[in-house]
Order: C-alpha cells, then structure tokens, then sequence
C-alpha cells in the first residue's frame, strides 16, 4: 500500500513539475512518468495502480488489440481520455498536460511497443 501510495504521488509530483522540463522529455519517458502506473513496466496493463481499478488498463504489448485500434483512436484516448473512445472512464484526459506532439509522439512508441507499427 506505501508502494502504491508513493507511485501516486510521484506521478502528481511530476505531473506538476514546470512544463518546460515536460518539453525536454523523450517519448519513453513520457510514458514512463504518465503510464506506467497503470500500464505496468512492462507495458502489459499490470501497472502498481491495477488492484485498485475496476477496469485492467490495456495491454500495450498485445498486437492483436492495440493493431486493430487506428492511431487517430489512440490519439483521442489519450488527449481525451477513455471516455472519448467509449473505453473506461478510468483513463485519464492528458491533453492539458502533454502536448499534441507529446501525444503523436506516444502514439507512435505504442506501435513500437506492439511491434504492430502501422
């Protein structure tokens, strides 16, 4: 649970760290300061975050489902959260936080993380 509850407020911590060390972030560590409590280190939805969710986050690392989702889909998700794409209410909206490019570029390192890159 201290786990748990130290993962959380590292995350809002660098949540509300100054948006010009945001800029300077590459892809991966995007992903790493906004994703992975949910989505896991591993990228397979098994994130520190998991056993208090009703709904499991997606797995990255399934080709079959994360190749069958358009980028655009995966775009909104993000930028708008789960709601805007009829999945969980649960995933959060991130567009006031990361920048379109920010999200392009998340995008783009999900296709590489399914290794079904379209």
């Amino acid at each position: 649970m201290k786990t748990q509850m130290f993962a959380v407020f590292a995350g809002l911590a660098l949540l509300l760290a100054p948006s010009t060390s945001r800029a300077d972030q590459s892809i991966e560590q995007v992903y790493e300061v906004y994703c992975v409590q949910c989505h896991g280190l591993q990228r397979n939805g098994t994130g520190v975050n998991v056993p208090a969710l009703s709904v499991k986050p997606r797995d990255h690392t399934d080709a079959k489902s994360m190749g069958d989702t358009p980028d655009d889909e995966l775009f909104k998700a993000i930028k708008e959260g789960g709601l805007a794409v009829n999945k969980s209410v649960l995933m959060p909206t991130w567009g006031h936080v990361l920048s379109e490019d920010q999200i392009k570029g998340l995008v783009k390192y999900l296709r590489q993380v399914c290794k079904c890159g379209k």
